[in-house]
């Protein structure tokens, strides 16, 4: 069984084909631009200057890169989102029943995620503030301790007896970082 005569799918491609097309083209250039803007609001950032250590250097790097990773993912995300919901009409698809169901089941999911999406805001601002790295000895929620590794989500700390603490970042009020003086 045949959908579309030829005549019909050059009529389609010309009202709705190429809209579709531009659509996905521009959500597409769009991420590039994101991207390279993303790069050099954070490259900006980083001072590169001659007293900085090759080990300082290469962890601001590594800030840097894990930041631009996180911007853009969200940044994608958001595009494509939009492109996808823009694109459903186009081909015939009510969009208005799953916008609805988007908004009721996002807001479902938020207040579900609620401590998750806190965990994952803070760890943001630990890194954007670089509060701590890995490595350093810092005090957290009363427990003192070397940063064993560090995410979006959750801080582990190993104290002194070797004990490792899972710290989700939403619970960290206040952080003491050892590892760096202030020079005045």
């Amino acid at each position: 069984m045949v959908l579309f005569s030829f005549e019909q799918f050059i009529i389609w491609f010309f009202e709705k084909g190429i809209k579709i097309i531009l659509i996905l083209v521009f959500a597409f250039v769009l991420t590039q631009v994101f991207k390279i803007l993303i790069s050099r609001f954070l490259r900006h950032f980083l001072k590169k200057k001659d007293k900085l250590e090759k080990v300082k250097l290469k962890l601001e790097e590594e800030r840097i890169k894990t930041l631009h990773n996180v911007l853009y993912s969200i940044a994608k995300t958001i595009i494509w989102i939009f492109a996808v919901i823009t694109v459903l009409p186009e081909v015939g698809i009510n969009i208005t029943p799953l916008l609805t169901g988007l908004g009721i089941g996002g807001l479902a999911l938020g207040f579900g995620a609620k401590n998750l999406i806190q965990d994952y805001i803070s760890g943001l601002f630990i890194l954007i503030e670089d509060q701590f790295r890995a490595g350093e000895e810092v005090e957290i929620g009363g427990k003192k301790g070397k940063i064993v590794d560090f995410n979006l989500r959750r801080t582990i700390l190993k104290d002194k007896d070797g004990i490792l603490h899972f710290i989700p970042n939403s619970q960290i009020k206040v952080a003491t970082n050892f590892s760096r003086k202030l020079d005045r």
